[in-house]
Protein backbone atom coordinates (compact mmCIF):
# COMPACT_ATOMS: atom_id res chain seq x y z
CA UNK A 1 0.00 0.00 0.00
CA UNK A 2 1.09 3.36 -1.05
CA UNK A 3 1.85 5.87 1.78
CA UNK A 4 2.96 9.16 3.17
CA UNK A 5 5.44 9.60 5.56
CA UNK A 6 5.33 12.88 8.44
CA UNK A 7 8.56 14.32 9.12
CA UNK A 8 7.05 17.29 10.75
CA UNK A 9 3.94 18.84 12.09
CA UNK A 10 3.49 22.00 13.49
CA UNK A 11 1.01 22.95 16.08
CA UNK A 12 -0.97 19.80 15.45
CA UNK A 13 -2.18 17.47 12.70
CA UNK A 14 -5.01 14.52 12.46
CA UNK A 15 -6.95 12.90 10.02
CA UNK A 16 -10.67 14.04 9.19
CA UNK A 17 -13.44 13.05 7.41
CA UNK A 18 -17.32 14.10 7.13
CA UNK A 19 -17.48 12.07 11.36
CA UNK A 20 -19.49 9.97 13.15
CA UNK A 21 -23.04 10.95 13.34
CA UNK A 22 -24.92 8.89 15.12
CA UNK A 23 -23.88 8.08 18.64
CA UNK A 24 -25.07 11.33 20.09
CA UNK A 25 -26.99 8.60 22.71
CA UNK A 26 -23.15 7.75 23.86
CA UNK A 27 -22.77 11.09 24.33
CA UNK A 28 -20.27 11.47 21.27
CA UNK A 29 -20.82 13.82 18.89
CA UNK A 30 -19.97 13.80 14.82
CA UNK A 31 -16.46 15.42 14.88
CA UNK A 32 -15.12 15.73 11.45
CA UNK A 33 -13.35 18.68 9.55
CA UNK A 34 -14.12 21.86 10.81
CA UNK A 35 -14.01 23.55 7.63
CA UNK A 36 -16.11 21.07 5.86
CA UNK A 37 -16.57 23.32 2.70
CA UNK A 38 -12.57 23.13 2.67
CA UNK A 39 -11.96 19.80 3.12
CA UNK A 40 -14.70 18.95 0.30
CA UNK A 41 -12.63 21.21 -1.55
CA UNK A 42 -9.32 19.50 -1.43
CA UNK A 43 -11.02 16.39 -1.89
CA UNK A 44 -12.76 17.70 -5.03
CA UNK A 45 -9.56 18.70 -6.11
CA UNK A 46 -7.92 15.33 -6.44
CA UNK A 47 -11.06 13.43 -7.34
CA UNK A 48 -12.18 11.87 -3.88
CA UNK A 49 -15.10 11.17 -2.87
CA UNK A 50 -16.64 13.36 -0.23
CA UNK A 51 -15.96 11.28 2.48
CA UNK A 52 -12.36 10.78 1.97
CA UNK A 53 -10.13 10.97 4.99
CA UNK A 54 -7.84 14.59 5.00
CA UNK A 55 -5.07 16.15 6.96
CA UNK A 56 -6.52 19.06 9.21
CA UNK A 57 -3.56 21.31 10.20
CA UNK A 58 -3.62 23.79 12.72
CA UNK A 59 -1.89 27.27 10.45
CA UNK A 60 -0.52 24.48 8.49
CA UNK A 61 3.22 23.35 9.07
CA UNK A 62 3.62 20.05 8.02
CA UNK A 63 5.80 18.20 5.84
CA UNK A 64 5.31 14.61 3.85
CA UNK A 65 7.07 11.96 2.12
CA UNK A 66 5.73 9.89 -0.36
CA UNK A 67 7.02 6.52 -1.45
CA UNK A 68 4.56 6.86 -4.53
CA UNK A 69 3.51 8.83 -7.64
CA UNK A 70 0.38 10.76 -6.17
CA UNK A 71 -1.48 13.17 -6.81
CA UNK A 72 -2.10 16.14 -3.92
CA UNK A 73 -4.16 19.33 -2.96
CA UNK A 74 -4.16 21.46 -0.25
CA UNK A 75 -7.30 23.88 0.73
CA UNK A 76 -8.53 26.11 3.44
CA UNK A 77 -6.00 28.45 5.16
CA UNK A 78 -3.59 29.99 2.76
CA UNK A 79 -0.35 28.46 2.99
CA UNK A 80 3.05 28.36 0.92
CA UNK A 81 3.98 25.07 -0.66
CA UNK A 82 6.84 24.04 -2.17
CA UNK A 83 8.03 20.49 -3.19
CA UNK A 84 11.67 18.91 -2.82
CA UNK A 85 12.31 16.18 -5.67
CA UNK A 86 13.59 13.04 -4.95
CA UNK A 87 16.94 14.34 -6.68
CA UNK A 88 17.28 17.62 -4.19
CA UNK A 89 15.44 20.17 -6.72
CA UNK A 90 12.57 22.24 -5.27
CA UNK A 91 9.96 24.05 -7.31
CA UNK A 92 7.45 26.23 -5.68
CA UNK A 93 3.98 25.39 -5.71
CA UNK A 94 0.13 27.15 -4.20
CA UNK A 95 -2.32 26.00 -2.30
CA UNK A 96 -5.51 25.12 -4.13
CA UNK A 97 -3.42 23.31 -7.38
CA UNK A 98 -3.24 19.90 -7.42
CA UNK A 99 0.62 19.12 -7.28
CA UNK A 100 1.64 15.28 -8.65
CA UNK A 101 4.64 13.97 -6.55
CA UNK A 102 6.79 11.12 -7.23
CA UNK A 103 8.32 8.55 -5.13
CA UNK A 104 10.64 10.24 -2.34
CA UNK A 105 9.31 13.36 -2.83
CA UNK A 106 8.69 15.75 0.09
CA UNK A 107 5.79 18.29 0.12
CA UNK A 108 6.24 21.23 2.41
CA UNK A 109 3.59 23.39 3.85
CA UNK A 110 4.26 26.49 5.34
CA UNK A 111 2.58 28.64 8.23
CA UNK A 112 -0.17 29.81 6.92
CA UNK A 113 -0.47 33.43 5.79
CA UNK A 114 -4.24 33.63 6.94
CA UNK A 115 -7.07 31.71 8.39
CA UNK A 116 -6.01 29.03 11.00
CA UNK A 117 -7.16 25.52 9.38
CA UNK A 118 -5.73 24.08 6.04
CA UNK A 119 -6.61 20.72 4.83
CA UNK A 120 -4.48 18.27 2.46
CA UNK A 121 -5.91 15.60 0.33
CA UNK A 122 -4.47 12.97 -1.28
CA UNK A 123 -5.97 10.73 -4.05
CA UNK A 124 -7.63 7.63 -2.63
CA UNK A 125 -7.95 9.45 0.94
CA UNK A 126 -5.62 8.63 3.99
CA UNK A 127 -6.62 5.10 4.69
CA UNK A 128 -5.91 5.07 8.47
CA UNK A 129 -7.26 2.82 10.81
CA UNK A 130 -11.70 4.20 11.51
CA UNK A 131 -12.98 4.10 14.75
CA UNK A 132 -16.90 3.21 15.04
CA UNK A 133 -17.39 4.14 11.03
CA UNK A 134 -15.53 7.19 10.70
CA UNK A 135 -11.24 8.18 10.68
CA UNK A 136 -11.93 11.75 12.42
CA UNK A 137 -9.95 12.71 15.64
CA UNK A 138 -12.87 14.33 17.78
CA UNK A 139 -10.60 16.31 20.51
CA UNK A 140 -13.11 16.36 23.23
CA UNK A 141 -13.87 12.55 23.28
CA UNK A 142 -10.12 12.04 22.58
CA UNK A 143 -11.35 9.36 20.56
CA UNK A 144 -10.23 8.21 17.13
CA UNK A 145 -6.62 7.66 14.78
CA UNK A 146 -4.57 10.46 17.15
CA UNK A 147 -3.06 13.17 16.19
CA UNK A 148 -0.05 12.85 13.76
CA UNK A 149 3.32 12.76 15.05
CA UNK A 150 7.16 12.92 13.19
CA UNK A 151 7.70 9.35 12.16
CA UNK A 152 4.01 8.26 11.36
CA UNK A 153 3.46 6.56 8.28
CA UNK A 154 -0.12 7.57 6.57
CA UNK A 155 -1.28 4.95 4.18
CA UNK A 156 -3.32 5.88 1.05
CA UNK A 157 -6.60 4.36 0.20
CA UNK A 158 -7.42 2.93 -3.21
CA UNK A 159 -7.82 5.40 -5.92
CA UNK A 160 -9.92 3.05 -8.53
CA UNK A 161 -12.94 4.50 -5.97
CA UNK A 162 -12.13 8.15 -6.96
CA UNK A 163 -13.77 10.81 -9.58
CA UNK A 164 -12.00 12.61 -12.58
CA UNK A 165 -9.51 14.93 -11.38
CA UNK A 166 -10.39 18.67 -11.16
CA UNK A 167 -7.44 20.86 -12.50
CA UNK A 168 -7.99 23.94 -10.94
CA UNK A 169 -10.06 26.42 -8.80
CA UNK A 170 -9.95 29.97 -8.26
CA UNK A 171 -7.31 31.36 -5.75
CA UNK A 172 -9.35 32.15 -2.76
CA UNK A 173 -8.04 36.14 -1.22
CA UNK A 174 -5.63 36.06 1.17
CA UNK A 175 -7.33 38.02 3.43
CA UNK A 176 -10.66 38.12 5.03
CA UNK A 177 -13.14 39.66 2.85
CA UNK A 178 -14.64 41.60 5.45
CA UNK A 179 -13.50 43.82 8.59
CA UNK A 180 -14.72 42.25 11.04
CA UNK A 181 -15.64 38.68 9.83
CA UNK A 182 -19.11 38.53 8.94
CA UNK A 183 -21.02 35.56 10.31
CA UNK A 184 -24.76 34.84 9.42
CA UNK A 185 -26.67 33.50 12.12
CA UNK A 186 -30.63 32.77 12.52
CA UNK A 187 -32.40 33.48 15.99
CA UNK A 188 -32.19 30.10 17.93
CA UNK A 189 -34.68 27.92 20.13
CA UNK A 190 -33.95 30.12 23.58
CA UNK A 191 -33.95 33.61 22.26
CA UNK A 192 -36.87 34.77 24.56
CA UNK A 193 -33.92 34.06 27.40
CA UNK A 194 -32.92 37.06 26.90
CA UNK A 195 -33.99 40.29 27.09
CA UNK A 196 -36.01 41.96 23.89
CA UNK A 197 -32.63 43.85 22.70
CA UNK A 198 -30.79 41.13 22.32
CA UNK A 199 -30.95 41.28 18.48
CA UNK A 200 -29.05 44.79 18.79
CA UNK A 201 -26.49 43.58 21.56
CA UNK A 202 -25.54 40.73 18.86
CA UNK A 203 -25.84 42.15 15.64
CA UNK A 204 -24.39 46.01 16.29
CA UNK A 205 -20.91 45.41 18.02
CA UNK A 206 -17.84 44.00 17.26
CA UNK A 207 -16.91 40.69 18.90
CA UNK A 208 -13.37 39.24 19.68
CA UNK A 209 -12.30 36.06 19.21
CA UNK A 210 -10.79 34.90 23.04
CA UNK A 211 -7.16 32.65 23.28
CA UNK A 212 -8.91 29.63 24.32
CA UNK A 213 -10.44 28.55 21.50
CA UNK A 214 -10.35 25.35 19.44
CA UNK A 215 -12.17 22.86 17.85
CA UNK A 216 -15.19 22.37 20.38
CA UNK A 217 -15.68 26.61 20.05
CA UNK A 218 -14.72 29.59 19.45
CA UNK A 219 -14.66 31.84 22.71
CA UNK A 220 -15.91 35.75 22.22
CA UNK A 221 -15.46 38.63 24.09
CA UNK A 222 -17.42 42.37 23.47
CA UNK A 223 -18.22 45.92 24.74
CA UNK A 224 -21.78 44.90 25.71
CA UNK A 225 -22.91 41.58 27.08
CA UNK A 226 -26.02 39.74 26.42
CA UNK A 227 -27.83 39.83 29.03
CA UNK A 228 -30.92 37.08 30.63
CA UNK A 229 -34.71 37.82 30.63
CA UNK A 230 -34.81 33.77 32.47
CA UNK A 231 -32.31 33.57 34.97
CA UNK A 232 -33.24 30.37 36.35
CA UNK A 233 -31.04 27.17 35.37
CA UNK A 234 -31.72 25.49 31.80
CA UNK A 235 -31.57 21.67 31.85
CA UNK A 236 -29.28 20.37 29.90
CA UNK A 237 -30.73 19.86 26.06
CA UNK A 238 -29.18 19.04 22.66
CA UNK A 239 -26.75 21.41 20.82
CA UNK A 240 -25.27 21.35 17.26
CA UNK A 241 -22.39 22.86 15.41
CA UNK A 242 -23.31 26.59 15.09
CA UNK A 243 -24.44 27.25 18.08
CA UNK A 244 -24.25 30.35 19.85
CA UNK A 245 -24.63 29.35 23.68
CA UNK A 246 -24.21 32.33 26.01
CA UNK A 247 -23.04 31.46 29.63
CA UNK A 248 -23.81 33.46 32.30
CA UNK A 249 -20.67 36.60 31.75
CA UNK A 250 -23.05 36.95 28.45
CA UNK A 251 -20.90 36.40 25.75
CA UNK A 252 -21.61 34.04 23.12
CA UNK A 253 -19.45 30.75 22.78
CA UNK A 254 -19.99 29.23 19.03
CA UNK A 255 -19.31 25.69 18.82
CA UNK A 256 -17.63 23.90 16.07
CA UNK A 257 -16.67 20.46 15.15
CA UNK A 258 -15.89 19.06 18.59
CA UNK A 259 -18.75 20.64 20.27
CA UNK A 260 -20.62 18.30 23.05
CA UNK A 261 -23.49 17.06 22.31
CA UNK A 262 -25.58 18.54 24.93
CA UNK A 263 -25.46 22.06 26.61
CA UNK A 264 -26.80 23.77 29.97
CA UNK A 265 -26.72 27.15 28.53
CA UNK A 266 -29.33 28.95 26.45
CA UNK A 267 -28.93 28.93 22.98
CA UNK A 268 -29.59 32.51 21.59
CA UNK A 269 -28.45 32.01 18.16
CA UNK A 270 -27.13 29.38 15.35
CA UNK A 271 -24.70 29.93 12.32
CA UNK A 272 -25.37 28.97 8.78
CA UNK A 273 -23.57 26.01 7.38
CA UNK A 274 -21.39 28.33 5.54
CA UNK A 275 -21.06 30.46 8.84
CA UNK A 276 -19.41 27.82 10.91
CA UNK A 277 -16.53 27.05 8.37
CA UNK A 278 -15.61 30.82 8.15
CA UNK A 279 -16.04 30.25 12.22
CA UNK A 280 -13.12 27.67 11.64
CA UNK A 281 -10.75 29.47 10.23
CA UNK A 282 -10.94 32.25 12.57
CA UNK A 283 -7.92 33.13 15.03
CA UNK A 284 -7.50 34.59 18.31
CA UNK A 285 -7.62 38.34 18.55
CA UNK A 286 -9.77 38.27 15.22
CA UNK A 287 -13.03 40.36 14.97
CA UNK A 288 -16.02 39.62 14.36
CA UNK A 289 -19.72 40.69 13.25
CA UNK A 290 -23.04 38.60 13.45
CA UNK A 291 -25.63 38.96 11.01
CA UNK A 292 -29.39 38.09 11.36
CA UNK A 293 -31.07 36.55 8.76
CA UNK A 294 -33.86 34.98 8.02
CA UNK A 295 -33.70 30.83 8.33
CA UNK A 296 -34.91 29.50 4.32
CA UNK A 297 -37.63 27.68 3.68
CA UNK A 298 -37.41 23.66 3.42
CA UNK A 299 -37.95 22.70 0.15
Amino acid sequence: MSALTVLQVGFGVATQDLGRPGFSDMGLGAAGAADRGSAALANRLVGNRPDAAVLEALLGSVTLRTDAYVAVATAGAACPVEIERADGRVRGAASHEVLMLAPGDTLRIGTATAGLRSYIAVLGGFAVEPVLGSRSWDSLARLGPPPSSPGDVLPIGDARASWPIVDAVPQPDEHWPDDPVVLDVTAGPRDDWFTPDWRDTLTRQDFTVGSDSDRVGVRTTAPQPLVRAVTHELPSEGVESGSLQVPPEGFPVLFLADHPVTGGYPVVAVLTPESVDRAAQLRPGDTIRFRLVHRRPAR
